[in-house]
């Protein structure tokens, strides 16, 4: 396995780095890496639903969206993030996936007495409290995992980036961001720097890994990835969408957003988002409901074409028709 400790903080650098690694790099990665102050969307969120605008612009915080699903995380200096890269193994859904990517994680954690577990689809928490949320990736074979690790993150600044959605809150008492997180720095039985604990994880679960050392070719990809994608508004903003009909639910496996442009009854156009997990390009959903009449009948005979479960991972057919 390589192991690549980042020291770069530019986030569009280092989500064209995560594609890079995943797509052209062959063997099994283990990564740390950490961001200036930024917002990362998941893959198919609406990226204006997710965010404080007036906030992110007044603060100089960067947006930027990744490829893996899931929910937006805020990042800052004092967040480790931590990436595992690996052949998929055949089977395996995304619960297994998380747990045998977190796993290194958390043994790390509890040998420093941090009592650190996986709780829900993808959160790591202490004494119920988040410190990290994880995505997946899966292109041609491999996984892309990645989390965040909450360290001494600013909870000001973790509140005032991100919408706090009424949608992802049906049936809790708890309304917001900043009770449900915690920074892993305050359970520590001994005082440790930021720094230390990169080091502390580098040393612990790198400590049998290969580092690697980019390339010119390797560097002169990822600055066109950065440059060509991810710090375009095109890729981490897209179109606001203004629609004819829209529907947001709240499911147990996550939250999906249906934007359709209905003209004389006929589907012309459909946008979905959303924090939920997935094995395939939502876009495929999106073309196949094009063309289609408005119509539960005729949408669920479109649907009924798709293995839903590779779009919305944990969703039922039934569930997903409910947005329609």
């Amino acid at each position: 396995m390589y192991c690549v400790i980042d020291t770069t903080t530019d986030p569009f650098w280092n989500l064209a780095e995560e594609e890079y690694l995943l797509k052209s790099i062959n063997k099994p990665v283990f990564r740390l890496w950490r961001n200036e102050p930024s917002v990362i969307i998941g893959r198919n969120q609406n990226a204006l639903a997710e965010i404080d605008s007036d906030y992110v612009r007044s603060n100089g915080i960067k947006v930027v969206r990744r490829l893996t699903g899931g929910g937006a995380v805020f990042h800052d200096l004092g967040n480790v993030n931590f990436t595992f890269v690996d052949a998929a193994v055949a089977g395996e859904d995304t619960s297994a996936m998380f747990r045998r990517f977190t796993a290194p994680i958390l043994s790390a954690l509890r040998n420093l007495g941090v009592d650190a577990r996986l709780e829900g689809r993808n959160d790591l928490v202490i004494d119920s409290r988040k410190f990290s949320g994880n995505a997946v990736c899966i292109h041609r074979g491999r996984i892309l995992q990645h989390g965040t690790l909450l360290f001494s993150a600013s909870m000001n600044n973790l509140a005032g980036a991100l919408r706090a959605r009424e949608e992802k809150f049906t049936g809790r008492a708890v309304k917001s961001n900043r009770s449900r997180v915690t920074n892993i720095s305050e359970h520590l039985p001994e005082k440790m720097s930021v720094e230390q604990f990169i080091s502390y994880l580098s040393e612990t679960i790198g400590r049998e890994c290969t580092p690697y050392k980019f390339t010119e070719k390797d560097i002169k990809a990822i600055e066109c990835l950065a440059r060509e994608k991810y710090s375009t508004d095109e890729w981490n903003y897209g179109k606001s969408p203004k629609y004819t009909f829209s529907k947001c639910q709240k499911f147990p496996s996550g939250m999906i957003e249906v934007y359709l442009n209905v003209e004389q009854g006929i589907i012309r156009s459909a946008q979905i988002f959303g924090d939920y997990f997935f094995r395939r390009p939502t876009k495929e959903v999106c073309d196949a409901l094009c063309g289609c009449p408005h119509d539960k009948k005729q949408i669920a005979g479109r649907l009924s074409l798709l293995a839903s479960d590779d779009y919305f991972c944990g969703i039922t057919p039934e569930e997903l028709l409910q947005l329609f």
